[in-house]
């Protein structure tokens, strides 16, 4: 299993959940792989370099400031060399009813979930275009074309994400570099796990959620890991500006 082998890969918010679950398939994959998070991602780096033999990088990164970005792509590519593949992976839920939304809450979900895209992109884009290769692949989601009501500004930021990705992937399509979304739907991940058991009947409610689910369960991070290994490597060099929805099929689904 060598599709990314001599890669060398940047993950955001790789340290749990569908970021880690990235990390790793890349390192299976052949890749010298960055693992950058708000928390640090030392542990998560040294099981996969345990268990796969590649070489990994754990970094401390805030998205959401360009200066911690910048600090963070200089070291990674000063101890790894230029950055081939990016996942702009990190992101937060702020989900409200929209006339509850602080400024503080709109400042937040933007500067993580669009802005940190941008800032990431912006500083592995220059290294690319010089080699005239390289994938970004943008974690967003289903919310980037449907809406549930009591998730705003969620929506917003990843309705624009993904403009983000068109437009990018339409911009350097022609000068080797390939622009990506991945949009997964509800998946098992540390963070829904914790949802489900702040909920009064957790068993309960889970399986309410994965009763509308169409093949009965949640999605896991290893089928979304599986994706980006696609997007990432050069057997997608003709595949620019495309979202791939992971989501069981449920928002191709009508009412019921």
């Amino acid at each position: 299993m060598d599709r990314l082998k001599g890669k060398v890969a940047l993950v955001t918010g790789a340290a749990r959940g569908i970021g880690a679950a990235i990390a790793r398939r890349f390192a299976e994959e052949g890749a010298t792989v960055v693992l950058a998070d708000l928390d640090g991602a030392e542990d998560e780096a040294r099981d996969i370099a345990e268990a796969t033999g590649a070489t990994t990088l754990a970094l401390p990164c805030d998205v959401a400031d360009p200066a911690s970005v910048a600090a963070m792509h200089e070291a990674a590519v000063a101890r790894v060399g230029v950055i081939d593949v990016l996942v702009n992976n990190a992101g937060i839920n702020v989900f409200r009813e929209p006339l509850k939304v602080t400024d503080e809450d709109w400042r937040r979900c933007m500067a993580v979930d669009l802005e940190g895209a941008w800032h990431c992109s912006r500083v592995v884009l220059p290294g690319m275009l010089a080699k005239r290769h390289g994938s970004i692949v943008n974690i967003i989601s289903n919310h980037a074309f449907t809406v549930i009501r009591g998730t705003f500004p969620y929506p917003v930021a990843k309705h624009a994400l993904l403009g983000m990705t068109r437009a990018l992937g339409l911009e350097y399509a022609g000068q080797g570099v390939t622009v990506n979304a991945i949009s997964p739907g509800y998946t098992e991940t540390p963070a829904v796990a914790a949802y489900f058991a702040s909920q009064p009947d957790p068993e309960g409610f889970r399986a309410g959620v994965e009763a509308k689910q169409p093949p009965g369960r949640l999605c896991r991070p290893e089928e979304v890991a599986a994706v980006a290994v696609l997007l990432a490597s050069d057997e997608a060099r003709f595949i620019v500006g495309e979202n791939i929805v992971i989501d069981g099929g449920v928002s191709i689904r009508m009412y019921e």
